[in-house]
């Protein structure tokens, strides 16, 4: 058949490229719609991009992402769907340059980029682009996780440990990037940090027995009892996570970081040696108690220990038979141990030192009461120390006389032997 024997509309058919189902063409939008976009791709009939075929997001409005005159590449899907309408989709030509693009990554082991689409029950779904990698709940974080939806929407690093194009099965990896990252940081801190150093830090994760704190990619332990000087009861109610902390580090073993909040300038015992003197009489609030005893909270950070036998001078069989905590109590400091920290309280001994004073007091005011009421005779008591001291001397003065005497006559009788012995000489 010759030029001129020829339709116009075989002319019309002749002009446009033929295109074959699986093969990649460029075409150009005409119209969009929020689900769908017309282009042409230089066949005779246009092209049809639904959003299903141009991204597994189905919450995506084409209108958002694609205008008119815009050009892109798309895969035909069929040529003729039965209405004479060509089948395109751009996700699974995006799907092979992203599996090309995983391949090259896992070959030269990079590090991608890429938003999480979709939170499975077993780890989490990322797609590069338009192929999905799968990262494990195991892979995703280097501390245990229970609840992935945190990570939805958000473009997080990950490795590729796994390539299989055939079953297309992409797996990557998240937590070999955290580990390494901490390893690095790790390094860093213990190479600036010491004991007894303060540092600022976040809180990440709390438990019963204390508070982790990041340090900077590297976590340290707070413990319960290291968080304060006095009392804490929970550290779920102290602390919250993220709140951030100023901490000391208290030891360093290994890879092991304890911290403490109970800095030495704060330390409440400082003084207190002078202040809880045995002695001294103080009052303070029941924090606890056992069977032996209640312990007395002086201020934050002191407790004494009231013992069940110093609680009343009455006999008390256990400290919650007249206790209860948050009591005011007044009692006498007994023993004070600032080496172990310890103070020991009485309450039966003030009572009976009150005791005892309140007695020597009546007793004073009753010897005071008698002398008042009693009448003073300067004159008569004058006159009796008088005569009481003159009986005194004449008292003394008869004593001398009566030795006098006794010596005058023990001469005597001392001279009369001498002059018996002379005449017994003579007569001889």
């Amino acid at each position: 058949m010759s030029e001129q024997e020829l339709t116009f509309e075989q002319m019309l058919d002749e002009s446009f490229k033929t295109i074959h189902n699986g093969e990649a063409v460029e075409g150009t939008v005409i119209d969009v719609k929020p689900d769908v976009a017309i282009l042409n791709i230089g066949y005779k009939s246009d092209g049809i991009l639904t959003r299903n075929e141009y991204t597994n997001d189905s919450s995506v409005d084409l209108t958002q992402v694609l205008e008119v005159g815009q050009t892109l590449e798309v895969k035909v899907l069929k040529v003729n769907d039965g209405d004479g309408q060509v089948i395109l989709s751009y996700k699974k030509l995006a799907a092979e340059r992203g599996s090309k693009r995983i391949e090259e990554a896992y070959n030269n082991k990079e590090v991608l980029t890429a938003k999480v689409t979709q939170v499975l029950s077993g780890g989490l779904s990322v797609v590069v682009d338009e192929a999905r990698v799968f990262i494990p709940a195991s892979l995703v974080s280097d501390t245990y996780v229970k609840d992935l939806s945190k990570y939805l929407g958000e473009e997080i690093e990950f490795v590729i440990i796994e390539y299989n194009p055939h079953r297309r099965r992409y797996i990557g990896d998240r937590k070999q990037l955290l580990m390494e990252k901490k390893a690095e940081l790790q390094k860093e801190l213990f190479e600036k940090i010491e004991v007894g150093d303060t540092v600022e830090g976040t809180v990440k994760n709390i438990t019963d027995f204390g508070a982790f704190v990041d340090l900077g990619g590297v976590d340290g332990l707070l413990h319960i009892s290291e968080m304060s000087w006095g009392r804490v009861e929970s550290p779920r109610k102290a602390f919250k996570v993220g709140e951030a902390l100023r901490v000391m580090i208290k030891d360093i073993q290994d890879t092991k970081i304890a911290l403490s909040m109970k800095f030495p300038e704060n330390n409440p015992w400082i003084g207190a040696e002078e202040k809880y003197a045995v002695g001294n009489i103080v009052t303070g609030k029941v924090a606890r108690m056992t069977d032996f005893g209640a312990f007395v909270e002086l201020e934050t950070g002191i407790d004494a220990l009231l013992h069940v036998s110093q609680i009343s001078r009455e006999h008390v069989e256990k400290p919650s038979d007249v206790l209860h905590i948050g009591d005011e109590i007044t009692a006498k400091i007994v023993d004070f141990n600032l080496e172990n920290n310890k103070i020991s309280l009485s309450v039966k001994a003030m009572l009976n030192e009150q005791e005892k004073e309140k007695k020597a007091e009546e007793a004073a005011a009753a010897a005071e009461s008698d002398v008042e009421a009693a009448p003073v005779d300067v004159e008569a008591l004058v006159a009796d120390a008088k005569a009481e001291a003159e009986a005194e001397a004449a008292a003394a003065a008869e004593e001398a006389v009566e030795a006098v005497e006794e010596t005058a006559e023990a001469v005597t009788e001392a001279v009369e032997e001498a002059a018996e012995a002379v005449e017994e000489a003579a007569e001889e």
